[in-house]
């Protein structure tokens, strides 16, 4: 679970992103920030016991800095309103497929993860696997408990088949994503329950199938 303080210090935050505010209000961020890096050590060790792929990994390999890169953007506010935290093996720079928990206040937090804007090569290599295995694919993904908390995956989509593959495709819905991601919405009341931790990895393990099936085409 997280405190009420942090999700106080977000809500702060995207009111006054700038850097004299945060600053003055230096105390609280570092405070928000260890908060945060508690739930996601927490995550981290029951998440090494579901999953063997994530033993080894620490919070620093997890966890996003709260600093934007604003070189190349037209949004020029210093600071995210967000924190959030990757889970794969490798840390959040790895390339395979990966859980991801979202803290923003206002309805904006989730849990979920999923496979995020793949380079060429490794796309290539999951568009395979699915063509190949759809069968076992779709297994995954219309399970009813699956489809009870993510819903559907979600991702932006080619608007025609993509090179080697036919429109009739069975799986071709799936074959045109760019990227293959699931999410679960945390309402601000749930992510300061002591429930949460075990709530995120209820999430992560309806999950794990997916993640499996599309790191497998990456080995």
């Amino acid at each position: 679970m997280l405190q009420s303080s942090t999700l106080k210090f977000l809500r702060s935050l995207k009111q006054q992103n700038n850097k004299p505010w945060f600053d003055e209000h230096r105390e609280e961020y570092l405070a928000a920030k260890t908060d945060f890096e508690t739930m996601v050590q927490q995550i981290i060790d029951g998440l090494q016991k579901q999953d063997p792929s994530m033993n080894g990994l620490q919070v620093k390999d997890c966890v996003f800095r709260i600093y934007k890169d604003v070189r190349f953007s037209k949004e020029k506010t210093p600071y995210k309103t967000n924190m959030a935290a990757s889970f794969q093996a490798g840390g959040k720079k790895s390339p395979l497929a990966g859980y991801y928990f979202h803290l923003e206040p206002g309805g904006h937090s989730m849990s979920g993860g999923g496979l995020w804007m793949p380079a060429a090569p490794e796309l290539k290599k999951v568009r395979q696997e699915i063509d190949y295995n759809f069968e076992e694919f779709e297994s995954i993904i219309s399970n009813k408990e699956f489809i009870k908390h993510f819903g559907k995956i979600e991702g932006e989509s080619l608007k025609t088949a993509p090179q080697g593959y036919q429109p009739d495709n069975p799986a071709i819905a799936y074959l045109k994503l760019k990227s293959l991601v699931v999410s679960h919405a945390v309402s601000d009341e749930a992510v300061v329950q002591p429930a949460m931790v075990r709530d995120i990895l209820k999430s992560f393990s309806l999950m794990q199938p997916l993640l499996q099936f599309i790191n497998r085409a990456m080995d």
